[in-house]
């Protein structure tokens, strides 16, 4: 079998300059904009580095961002969770769930999220 890699993940945005702030300030860069692919949508390509996988930002004006509640999220891993999220708060994004220091001295699992402008939640995992 020829050797498969996962490559990218596509979502549909409202406002992709909005998005991409966002995205920013987690610590996406990015790599590629296209402000009209065949299909006729406004493309943007955002990477983390060290990580293989890219995340396709789409934005059409003809488009309603709709899904339900819970439908998928993404997942960033860090190093340091409490001083990544202090990060992000000071940025001006909400960490939930509430409490979440408070959660992470206390032995708990160190998993924390925040929401895009478009409501779709990104998992904040520690990791070793």
């Amino acid at each position: 079998m020829s050797q498969v890699k996962f490559l990218h993940t596509r979502i549909r945005v409202s406002d992709l300059d909005a998005t991409i702030s966002f995205y920013e300030k987690l610590g996406f860069v990015v790599t590629k904009r296209n402000d009209k692919s065949p299909a006729g949508n406004r493309l943007a390509f955002l990477e983390l580095e060290g990580s293989d996988h890219f995340l396709e930002l789409c934005y059409s004006p003809d488009f309603k961002v709709e899904f339900p509640e819970d439908l998928m999220h993404t997942c960033v891993g860090v190093s340091d969770i409490v001083e990544y999220c202090g990060e992000l708060e000071a940025a001006g994004l909400e960490i939930w769930p509430d409490g979440w220091k408070e959660k992470f001295t206390s032995g708990e699992k160190k998993m924390a999220f925040v929401t895009d402008p478009d409501g779709y939640e990104v998992e904040i995992l520690e990791r070793s």
